[in-house]
């Protein structure tokens, strides 16, 4: 690497697969919140989600020779955990709770508690977002946490998961009614 210019995906992988371990461990320096963030959001176990962050990198490291440099590392990797997340449900180890059983007190809102600073309501409103994401069917919080939080295009969410574009638009928008219905039964609303 040269002085004072960061080094692009690409140049690690290569450096990686030419035996250099900095290289690899900056990979996962790079990417271990993103790909723990994308398990954990599916299984909802933060200790077996750990466990799957690293089985992650280590089927990375032994599958690097199959990354196609012309995709986005990233996409690539997020690929990985998120097969790794789907196949954990898939072994029936991971309980989902529908948004309509969810406990109707878990986070409800004050209602004469009005503030007059907006960090406080956004604070409330990022805890019930992140409740209300953790009572999604896993698939849809896949999508959710792969569009919002890890800012990835449509695309991009398509190219991770697998799935066709047009059914990850269809995921998101019934995730986003789900969550409006998830928020409006907290007392959540807009303030005009």
């Amino acid at each position: 690497m040269v002085r004072g210019v960061a080094e692009t995906d690409a140049d690690l992988v290569n450096g990686a697969l030419a035996g250099s371990e900095r290289a690899f461990q900056e990979l996962v320096r790079r990417y271990e919140r993103p790909v723990f963030s994308v398990i954990l959001r599916v299984i909802r176990d933060p200790s077996r989600a750990e466990e799957l962050a690293q089985d992650t990198f280590v089927k990375a490291f032994l599958k690097l020779e199959t990354y196609v440099p012309e995709r986005k590392f990233s996409n690539w990797l997020l690929a990985i955990a998120h097969h790794a997340a789907i196949d954990e449900v898939r072994r029936g180890s991971v309980r989902t709770t529908p948004l309509e059983e969810a406990p109707q007190d878990c986070l409800a809102q004050k209602r004469g508690d009005e503030t007059p600073y907006r960090v406080t309501e956004r604070r409330e409103l990022a805890a019930l977002l992140d409740e209300a994401v953790r009572h999604l069917r896993p698939d849809y919080a896949q999508v959710i946490t792969l569009r919002y939080e890890h800012d990835l295009t449509l695309e991009d969410v398509a190219e991770v998961t697998g799935l066709p574009v047009g059914t990850v638009k269809s995921w998101l928008h019934r995730a986003h009614k789900d969550l409006a219905d998830y928020l409006r039964r907290r007392g959540w609303s807009k303030k005009p």
